[in-house]
């Protein structure tokens, strides 16, 4: 009986993981995180309300595992090339990196006064524990919002981003120093010293396993040696943690930074969040609002009055230093960066719950922390929305140097596609005779095709520049310049072989007349099909990029808008993926459509709308 009563508790836990995601796209509910959506159910369902489920010890492990494993992804997460990440110099702003550490301390420093505050005024005893818990920031609502608002790409998007992943950071590791020292002896701390050497070590080991060709070789295998090896690194760190007298949520969360250190690969880190996600962190939030007894909070008025206090402590801890933002940005940017840095939930919860083991703090604290942490995700994305509504799309602008035979009619074209064209000419041989001619092309003259030239007339602030002039050397000296001032997008005309090499070695994209004809009769030859798809002239062939947040993690053959299109490849980042049915597509992804123009104009409006 036991046994049957523990599998029907889990088999409503996992329906209603099931089924919130399916509920909140139907209503378009799109404001509220999947997460808070399953802890309020979980409080519908549990000890706040119909008490459908028993807690038992299947639950209790799945429940803690799936905390565990939040702790890892949130260490994924960690994104350290963002730290690497130089401010363009064409772009305004501030170095992402410096204004994010100004912000984070001042997030730090006024987390403490609060927490003093709150000391203060009698609502808790810990004011070390509360600074921890004020100045921490959601990575897991942050990323959504600056995605859905196409601004994770940003100077703007990129400094809030940093301040997130450095909270979230630097807050679990301060949680785990506190832990350690609340035991008020020194062989606690040694143990923590130990136990973080020996995360360095393990790492360093890992990375030197890693790059030798027999695992390489194990790797294209069918035994999935990766996901084993990563759950192995994931229970080895945690039972480690806790051998060491450390919080197991700890070594949970380092376990997730070496992994994303040693295996960068984005393919294999989203099948790991699939599973997280799909199974086991549900459990954990559905659980964790099944325990909270609601109605607890209401039986004390001192509770009832730390919620609101607690929650403008929030604003104000992230408010108050994103006011340095100003600096680089208008006040409404420096405001809404505030109110969204003030979302806060999983580490929240996480210490919530291991400060309610250790005796810290009383059941109806934890529920009041939870509950807080359920206001903050609901309240900030929904006033930073406001603050920023979606900006709409810009043309692509394009660059043109040189007008002759090849870029006059592409720029047309260009032109015709809704594009925002600019060719330059230094010598439009003929214009002067055939102005009426040539006046529906977007011709901007310059005295010289040189840098200081196109400079002055804004060449250099395309998103894409060709250097398509008929001079090799040219054209390679306003490509270099074109980098060094952060073009990201550079096409070469070159048409010496010698010179073609070495600009391919450069980073550059290489276009040339000789070799792009030999191509093109040789692909005629070869694959008159894939020719013909590509050179015809209609709107058969397009590029459509996912920006609908309703879309995203969404099953290629749950699509309703397909129709009579298909999708050839999607282009994620650097790389690309293979369509298969059960491919989910991502905010941001690329997708190569084929297929009717009515139905691809369908999709287009269907994916690009925000």
């Amino acid at each position: 009986m036991g046994a049957h009563t523990s599998l029907t508790s889990l088999l409503i836990v996992v329906a209603i993981a099931f089924a919130i995601p399916i509920i909140l796209h139907q209503l378009r509910l799109k404001v509220l995180p999947v997460v808070v959506a399953e802890i309020l159910v979980g409080l519908i369902i549990g000890r706040s309300g119909f008490n459908l489920i028993q807690e038992d010890a299947w639950l209790e492990l799945l429940s803690t595992f799936g905390l565990i494993y939040l702790m890892f992804l949130s260490g994924m997460e960690i994104d350290f090339n963002q730290f690497a990440r130089r401010r363009s110099p064409r772009k305004k702003g501030p170095n992402p990196l410096v204004a994010s550490l100004i912000v984070f301390t001042g997030i730090l420093l006024i987390s403490y006064g609060l927490a003093e505050g709150l000391v203060w005024l009698g609502f808790v005893s810990e004011p070390y524990l509360m600074t921890i818990i004020i100045a921490t920031i959601s990575l897991g609502v942050v990323v959504p919002v600056l995605k859905e608002q196409g601004l994770i790409e940003t100077p703007f998007g990129q400094t809030i981003l940093l301040i997130t992943v450095i909270s979230d950071f630097v807050t679990m590791i301060l949680l785990a120093i506190y832990i350690s020292s609340l035991s008020g002896s020194m062989a606690s701390m040694l143990l923590l010293i130990a136990f973080f050497l020996l995360v360095v070590i393990v790492y360093l080991s890992i990375r030197r396993f890693t790059r030798s060709k027999f695992l390489e070789a194990l790797m294209k295998g069918t035994a999935q040696l990766g996901t084993r090896g990563v759950f192995a690194l994931l229970l080895f760190f945690v039972v480690m943690s806790e051998n060491m007298g450390v919080e197991n949520i700890l070594g949970a969360f380092l376990a997730g930074v070496v992994v994303t250190l040693v295996v960068p690969d984005k393919g294999f880190q989203h099948s790991l969040e699939s599973f997280g996600y799909g199974f086991l962190i549900p459990i954990f939030f559905v659980m964790t609002g099944v325990k909270l007894n609601i109605w607890e909070l209401f039986s004390d008025i001192r509770i009832l009055f730390f919620i609101p206090v607690l929650l403008l402590a929030l604003f104000i801890s992230k408010l108050m230093p994103a006011v340095m933002l100003r600096f680089w940005f208008g006040w409404k940017e420096s405001m809404s960066a505030g109110i969204l840095l003030s979302s806060t939930l999983s580490l929240v919860i996480a210490a919530a719950t291991v400060a309610l083991d250790l005796g810290l703090i009383t059941s109806s604290m934890h529920g009041a922390l939870i509950l807080v942490a359920i206001i903050s995700c609901f309240v900030a994305p929904v006033m930073f929305n406001r603050l920023n509504p979606p900006k709409e799309d810009k043309p692509l602008k394009i660059a043109m140097i040189g007008a002759n035979h090849i870029t006059l009619p592409v720029s047309q074209d260009l032109q015709k596609d809704g594009l925002e064209v600019t060719l330059y000419s230094a010598k439009p041989s003929g214009m002067e005779s055939k102005e009426e001619q040539y006046s529906r092309f977007p011709l901007t003259e310059v005295p010289r095709l040189d840098i200081v030239s196109l400079a002055d007339k804004g060449a250099f602030d395309a998103d894409v520049l060709i250097c398509g002039s008929l001079d090799d050397q040219v054209n390679m000296q306003l490509a270099r310049h074109a980098h060094s001032m952060g073009v990201e997008r550079i096409i070469v005309r070159l048409e010496d072989p010698e010179r073609v090499e070495k600009a391919e070695e450069e980073g550059f994209t290489v276009f040339s007349t000789l070799y792009a004809a030999r191509t093109l009769l040789r692909g005629m030859i070869q694959y008159p099909g894939a020719v013909k798809l590509i050179t015809t002239n209609d709107d058969t062939l397009k590029e459509l990029v996912v920006r609908n947040p309703a879309y995203h993690k969404m099953m290629l053959r749950d699509m309703p808008i397909l129709g009579q299109a298909l999708v050839l490849r999607i282009y994620r980042g650097q790389s690309f993926v293979v369509p298969q049915g059960s491919t989910e597509i991502l905010l941001g992804d690329r997708l190569l459509v084929s297929g009717e123009a009515e139905h691809i104009e369908q999709m287009r409006q269907a994916l690009e709308e925000k």
